[in-house]
């Protein structure tokens, strides 16, 4: 069955051709059904894959499955080829198990768009992309599903088109993340230029050839990790994720939760063997990741569309796979982002309950009272939000818990402070989220029936709500040989330095500690929003300036604009009036119009009398013979 990896892929983009090119003269549930199931097959297809996997004998992993030679020019060589390991099998479970709930969700969230037929095709061109991404065995082939899920999300936040917001976002998300793409496309020349090859393998054992430090192997990983920061939302080009809201809820859940989003960080992960090679760039990551998770922690503090909550959200517990992976903690990274791809959807998918059911409204402040009307989504959101607030035994406990502590022994204690607070923070404002939409007086507007949704999307929710509960059993910490993510894993990816053993009286008080801080997050918000509701704007009058600064996000984008996009604006401007109109266009408008008036004049000589061209040509002989004489003479 690994022999037929490459139809992973293939199915999602079955599935595209015939929606994108049918989908009109096929009914809705044709459609649906179409893209669920191609990416459902895929799904299958990897789990068969998976198990088939596991009954290799070492010796026989991991393994490659080439289709064609896609270029050979001299000694390059790029065929489409698939790498099947661990890590690449991990990334082909969540991407495509996830993205298969979110289509059935998207059934019944979409059934009434007109543009039903559209939303799928883009939707499984998306999830052909990212498996490409994780599946590939080279940098270049991965680089095609990494531009072709940027290529996509244009496609899928601008979906609503009509809607100026929603193209603007549409186009910042894909400018945005050409800036990281200019980064990942260097790192990869370096590679071929001091490799003489882009193979994962390949490049990987040869990279031990190098001293830790070296210059070259650091420009590489500095430019993949620009292009992980485009991609997966860092500092500083984080902003186009809040912005991807503007497309429907389910895009939401599928770029914030399994895919796209976490592509920087897989191919962090793949390239451990470089990365553990150059500790600027680790360094580099681990401050990237922290500075993000505190940032974007904050942010979340103060937006009231409960989608922009989760938007930040999401960028900041990306920052916290990232510092798990510039402290050396890889595992740790992906662990989270297997996690949190669960509970982070589920989060997504609840709020698209919570807007079907209240009829397009995002705003929590016109929300309250939802517990009884819709009592699956709320129990779900509930679980979701204990998961990734870290509390036991949810899945989120156990990856970010890993985090924390490998941010402390194998890191700094600045990383594990700034870690921790962003802890409190996250379990603060998502309880936040919880109290305000689901919890106290109902404030919504009178023209609005909240009402639970049907059971096309309401089966994903509980579905992910179930993952959210036990997927972090997989990585049960302490005791030996129960940390099976981790047992599994580690053949892809290259440790920083050996493992090292603490005390179980350390680890547990480490869990206790980050489990207390949860806690507190939690009382906190109750005692805000349940206890006191009058909390939140005293402390807003008291720190007017501050507040005013997190609401508005601290003014990034407009300090983008005012530094960036205006001064381009402007130079545009500039070379298209000035130079272009004025130069360029001037010099060739200049010589036609110096053409056009020789011609008039030139044009006179053409008169259309006989007697005047006779005239004419007796002045010609007359001139030819006068010089000839005077020549002669």
């Amino acid at each position: 069955m690994i022999d037929y990896v490459w139809l992973i892929p293939v199915f999602p983009l079955v599935g595209f051709l015939i929606n994108g090119l049918l989908g009109q003269k096929l009914s809705k549930n044709t459609v649906g059904a179409i893209g669920s199931g191609a990416v459902g097959l895929s799904f299958l297809l990897t789990v068969g894959i998976f198990l088939e996997y596991l009954k290799l004998p070492p010796q026989a992993r991991p393994v490659e499955k080439v289709v064609y030679t896609w270029i050979a020019s001299g000694a390059f060589q790029a065929p489409v080829a698939f790498l099947v390991d661990p890590l690449s099998l991990i990334m082909l479970l969540v991407v495509s198990g996830v993205s298969t709930l979110i289509h059935i969700y998207s059934v019944g969230y979409m059934h009434d768009d007109p543009g039903f037929y559209r939303y799928f095709s883009y939707l499984n061109l998306f999830v052909f992309a990212m498996l490409t991404l994780v599946g590939a065995n080279n940098f270049l082939l991965m680089f095609v599903g990494w531009e072709g899920v940027g290529l996509c999300s244009y496609l899928l936040i601008g979906f609503w088109y009509e809607k100026q917001s929603a193209s603007d976002a549409g186009k910042k998300a894909f400018v945005v993340n050409r800036i990281g793409d200019f980064g990942f496309l260097l790192g990869m020349f370096l590679i071929f230029w001091t490799f003489g090859s882009l193979n994962f393998r390949e490049v990987f054992a040869l990279a031990g050839n190098f001293p830790v430090g070296d210059l070259t192997i650091t420009a590489i990983t500095l430019c993949l990790f620009l292009g992980a920061t485009g991609k997966s939302a860092q500092l500083p080009l984080y902003t186009w994720l809040p912005d991807a809201m503007e497309g429907p809820t389910p895009v939401s859940a599928l770029i914030h939760a399994a895919t796209m989003v976490t592509a920087g960080v897989y191919m962090v992960a793949r390239c451990s063997a470089l990365y553990v090679l150059a500790p600027i760039s680790l360094t580099t990551v681990a401050i990237v990741g922290a500075g993000t998770a505190i940032f974007a922690a904050t942010i979340g503090l103060a937006q009231f569309d409960i989608k922009r909550v989760l938007a930040y959200s999401t960028v900041s517990q990306l920052g916290y796979m990232f510092l798990a992976c510039g402290v050396g903690a890889f595992i740790s990274g992906i662990f989270h982002l297997m996690t949190h791809a669960f509970f982070k959807a589920l989060l997504f998918l609840d709020s698209g309950s919570v807007i079907h059911g209240m009829h397009g409204e995002q705003d929590m402040r016109k929300m309250g009272g939802l517990k009884k009307k819709m009592p699956i989504t709320y129990k779900t959101y509930i679980l979701a939000t204990l998961a990734i607030a870290g509390i036991f035994p949810f899945a989120g406990f156990f990856s970010k818990d890993e985090i924390l502590f490998f941010s402390l022994v194998d890191g700094h204690l600045v990383y594990w402070g700034i870690a921790t607070a962003a802890a409190f923070i996250t379990a603060f404002y998502m309880f936040r989220s919880v109290f305000m939409t689901f919890h106290g007086e109902a404030r919504w507007d009178p023209h609005v029936h909240p009402h639970e949704s049907p059971p096309l999307m309401t089966v994903p929710l509980i579905i992910l709500a179930v993952l959210s509960v036990v997927g972090g059993f997989v990585g049960f910490p302490i005791i030996e040989g129960l940390h099976v993510f981790r047992d599994f894993l580690a053949p892809s990816i290259t440790p920083l330095k050996a493992a090292e053993h603490h005390s179980v009286t350390f680890e547990v008080a480490m869990m206790i500690f980050s489990m207390g801080v949860a806690g507190v997050g939690i009382y906190t918000a109750y005692k805000m929003y349940m206890v006191k509701p009058e909390l939140p704007d005293k402390v807003v009058a008291k720190f007017p300036t501050v507040y005013d600064y997190v609401y508005n996000k601290y003014y990034v984008d407009e300090l983008y604009d005012a530094t960036v996009v205006e001064p381009i604006k402007d130079g545009s401007n500039f070379l298209w009036t000035g130079v272009d109109d004025q130069v360029v266009d001037g010099a060739v408008n200049g010589s036609a119009g110096f053409v056009a008036w020789l011609s008039a004049h030139l044009r006179k000589l053409e008169t259309g009398f006989l007697s005047n061209y006779a005239l004419a040509i007796l002045l010609g002989v007359t001139v030819i013979v006068g010089y000839l004489l005077g020549y002669v003479g």
